[in-house]
C-alpha cells in the first residue's frame, strides 16, 4: 500500500511543531479526510492533542524503543484505512539519543517510513537567512527528504512572500505557507510540556486551528507530498488474543493519571483483560471485581490535595495492594502508591502509603531519557533477566522513609548504568519508568499471568 504520509519536523525545539501540526490535523479533518496521526518519540501529551483533533487515536513511533520493522508494522496497522497519516516529529529533525547519529530522531523515523518531510521554521526574526537554513536541512542527508517548508509565527503576508521567495530562489523545497503568531491558537504549557487535551476541554481551539492552516495554509500541497510517497513494506502487527484468563483490570484514567501507551493497554487485552476505567480523583470506590490496577502517568502533583482528600479510594488501593493484589505503576502512579507527594510550593499530601517514601517535585530537576530495564529479581512483570524499553520523564524525586526493594535495574542508550528501579512489595510493582509494552510483550502477558495466579 501507498500510505499517503507527511513527516511534519522543526529545526528545534520550541518552534511550534505541535501547532502547526494540530492545524493540519483540523483543517484536514474539516475536508473530510479521515486523518492518522502519529509522535515520532515518546511523548504522551501532544497524542492526546492528536486524538482530539482527529477524531483518531494518536499513536507513538520510536526508533530507540521499537526499532525499524515494529515502527512499520504499528504504523502500516494504524494508517491502513486512513487517507493521509501526518508524523509529528520531536524536538529538532535530527536531534536524538547521540550527537553522532540519528537514533532515537524524527529523521531516523521518516527514513524507515520512507516518508517525505515538512519543515517547520520559526520566521519571526528572519528573512533571507531561511533560504540558508532550509538549504543546510535538506543537504544534511541525501537519504531524506526535506519536501516542504511551513513558517510559524510570521509577522504579516508581506513577510511571509519575503520568506517564500529567498527559499524559492536559493533550494527546490517546496514552500507551503505560513501561520501568524496568535494567542489564541497558543497552547499553555507547564513543567512536563504541554497542558494536556483532557484539560484544554472542548474543540474550540482546534475549530480556531483549522481555520488559520486554511486561511494560510496551502492544504492541497500538503495532500500532494503526502500523496506523493511510493510503496510501503510493511505488515500491521497482529495481536494474537488469548481469552484463555479473562481478568478484569482498573485502569486509573483522569486528569491526575492519563499517559498510557495504546499497544500497552492493546497487548493487556490481547491476554484476555477486560480494562475497566476509574478515577482516584472522583470515585470513592474500585470497580466491582477487578483484580489488577494500572496506574499510568499524569500530574499527580498538580491535583495533590483532591488525592490526598479521596481518603476512602487512598485506602481502597492500599487495602488491595496488601491483601496481595496486583498492581502495576508508572512514573506518576508510582508516586501516588508513596506515603505523600511534595508539590513544588513545599506542600505535602498524603497519598496510598504502600511504599516507605515521599515524592518530593523539583525546580530545576528535569530526570529525562531513554531506558532498558532489567529484571534483577521474578515479579508480576516476568522472570529474572527480562529486559524491556521504555524512557524516564520526570520532575521528582524519591526521598526513603524507610527500606525499599527494588525488582529492576536501568541502563541508558549507551549502556551505563542508571540505578535501582521498580518498587515491589508482595505483587506490586511501581516503576519511575514508563515502558512500552511493545519492546517486550512478555510483559503484559507476565501482568496478566500474575493476576490468574493471585486469584487461584
Amino acid at each position: 500500500m501507498n500510505y499517503p504520509r507527511l513527516v511534519i519536523a522543526g529545526t528545534s525545539s520550541g518552534v511550534g511543531k505541535t501547532t502547526v501540526t494540530l492545524a493540519i490535523l483540523a483543517a484536514l479533518r474539516q475536508r473530510g479526510r479521515r486523518v492518522q496521526a502519529f509522535k515520532a518519540g515518546p511523548d504522551f501529551i501532544d497524542p492526546g492533542h492528536h486524538t482530539a483533533a482527529t477524531g483518531r487515536l494518536s499513536r507513538n513511533l520510536d526508533g530507540w524503543m521499537l526499532g525499524a520493522d515494529l515502527n512499520r508494522a504499528l504504523f502500516a496497522k494504524a494508517a491502513a484505512d486512513a487517507d493521509i497519516s501526518i508524523i509529528e516529529g520531536m524536538m529538532g529533525l535530527f536531534d536524538g539519543s547521540s550527537p553522532i547519529n540519528e537514533i532515537g530522531s524524527t529523521a531516523e523515523i521518516a527514513k524507515q517510513l520512507d516518508a517525505p518531510v515538512l519543515l517547520v521554521i520559526d520566521g519571526s526574526a528572519m528573512a533571507r537567512s531561511a533560504a540558508a537554513m532550509v538549504s543546510g536541512y535538506a543537504q544534511f542527508d541525501p537519504a531524506l527528504r526535506v519536501a516542504g517548508v511551513l513558517f510559524n509565527r510570521v509577522n504579516s503576508e508581506g513577510h511571509y512572500q519575503l520568506l517564500k521567495e529567498a527559499v524559492e530562489q536559493h533550494t527546490k523545497v517546496a514552500v507551503v505557507g505560513y501561520l501568524r503568531q496568535d494567542q489564541a491558537v497558543t497552547i499553555s504549557d507547564r513543567h512536563l510540556g504541554l497542558v494536556t487535551a483532557m484539560e484544554q476541554g472542548t474543540g474550540e481551539l482546534y475549530d480556531r486551528l483549522a481555520k488559520a492552516a486554511a486561511d494560510t495554509i496551502d492544504l492541497d500541497r500538503i495532500e500532494s507530498l503526502a500523496g506523493a510517497c511510493s510503496g510501503l513494506a510493511a505488515s500491521p502487527q497482529l495481536v494474537k488474543q488469548n481469552q484463555q484468563y479473562p481478568v478484569r483490570i482498573g485502569v486509573a484514567q483522569d486528569r491526575a493519571f492519563c499517559f498510557y501507551y495504546p499497544e500497552n493497554l492493546e497487548l493487556l487485552e490481547a491476554e484476555g483483560a477486560e480494562l475497566v476505567p476509574f478515577s482516584p480523583l472522583t470515585d470513592h470506590t474500585l470497580p466491582a471485581d477487578v483484580a489488577m490496577l494500572y496506574l499510568g502517568g499524569g500530574y499527580p502533583e498538580l491535583h495533590g490535595a483532591v488525592l490526598a482528600g479521596n481518603i476512602t479510594m487512598r485506602r481502597a488501593i492500599r487495602d488491595f495492594g496488601e491483601r496481595g493484589g496486583t498492581i502495576y505503576a508508572e512514573c506518576g502512579g508510582m508516586m501516588y502508591l508513596t506515603q505523600a507527594i511534595r508539590d513544588f510550593e513545599g506542600r505535602s499530601h498524603e497519598m496510598v502509603g504502600l511504599f516507605p517514601a515521599e515524592a518530593i517535585m523539583r525546580k530545576p530537576g528535569l530526570t529525562l531519557g531513554y531506558r532498558t530495564v532489567t529484571l534483577g529479581r521474578p515479579c508480576i512483570l516476568g522472570a529474572t533477566g527480562l529486559t524491556a524499553r521504555g524512557h524516564e520523564f520526570h520532575c521528582s524525586m524519591l526521598v526513603p522513609k524507610g527500606p525499599l526493594t527494588y525488582a529492576c535495574g536501568l541502563t541508558d542508550v549507551r549502556g551505563e548504568s542508571k540505578g535501582p528501579d521498580g518498587l515491589s512489595i508482595g505483587n506490586v510493582v511501581a516503576l519511575y519508568t514508563h515502558i512500552h509494552f511493545s519492546s517486550q510483550p512478555q510483559v503484559a502477558a507476565s501482568l496478566v499471568a500474575s493476576v490468574c495466579r493471585t486469584k487461584g
